[in-house]
């Protein structure tokens, strides 16, 4: 069955990612702006729509929650509940149109996702698969360009 959507735990996955954003604090505006702007490139590189969930960031940050679109949406819990409910409730509403993936490393929550029928991943394992990912885009597009450029006569 194709995953129809990756849902992310926010903060469990900028834990793990100290490269996104260097210098700031994890919990950082910041390092949630990079951690959704690097989950849209990898969106329009994979085509499966991402659903970022964070605990209750944008009444700590003081800044107005992201922009969501259909394909990259950025969910923050209200008082009272976790992005760890957040994720079950999904990943629940999601099971009858196919596989959904988490990305968490908070066990008891995989163990949940799965047992709603999805999968989940760690979040080390999926930051691989976004890095890579997104160099592979990268080559492709040096590859086309260089094409290109040659193809019209076109000297850098």
């Amino acid at each position: 069955m194709a995953v129809v959507r990756i849902l992310v735990d926010g903060y469990s996955l900028l834990h793990n990612w100290p490269e996104l954003a260097p210098g700031r604090a994890r919990h950082s505006a910041a390092a949630r702006e990079e951690l959704i702007r690097r989950l849209t490139l990898y969106q329009d590189a994979v085509g499966t729509p991402v659903t970022i969930f964070f605990d209750g960031a944008s009444a700590r940050s003081g800044r107005a929650p992201a922009a969501s679109a259909a394909e990259v949406e950025v969910l923050y819990s209200r008082a009272g509940e976790t992005a760890d409910q957040l994720i079950e409730r999904a990943a629940d509403r999601f099971s009858p149109y196919g596989e959904v993936l988490a990305v968490t490393d908070d066990h008891a929550e995989r163990d949940m996702v799965i047992s709603l029928g999805g999968s989940a991943s760690s979040c080390r394992s999926f930051i691989q698969a976004v890095e890579n990912t997104l160099a592979e885009l990268s080559d492709d597009i040096k590859h086309h360009n260089r094409r290109e450029r040659q193809r019209f006569g076109w000297r850098k």
